[in-house]
């Protein structure tokens, strides 16, 4: 499956944002000064950001059947272009 780096950089702020939303609720609840609130929940945003990231990293690494594919598929639409422009 691939997927673009515009929609993985979505779907990793997304679950940054969402793990800081979470970790936010959690540190309000809990008797800290609104400082330590805010920079835990910075630093857990953050961290989940990069942790996809790597993530992501990781996988691509570890798939490179994908690049074949891919290369193979524009080498198709490309082809086909050009049929299409030389009629």
């Amino acid at each position: 499956m691939y997927i673009s780096s515009c929609a993985a950089l979505v779907r990793n702020l997304g679950v940054a944002l969402l793990n800081g939303t979470i970790t936010l609720i959690i540190l309000l609840i809990a008797p800290l000064g609104l400082a330590a609130v805010i920079i835990n929940t910075i630093l857990v945003t953050v961290a989940s950001f990069v942790n996809a990231t790597a993530g992501d990293a990781i996988i691509n690494f570890l798939q490179p059947s994908q690049i074949k594919t891919l290369l193979a598929e524009v080498i198709s639409q490309q082809s086909q272009l050009t049929k299409e422009n030389n009629k």
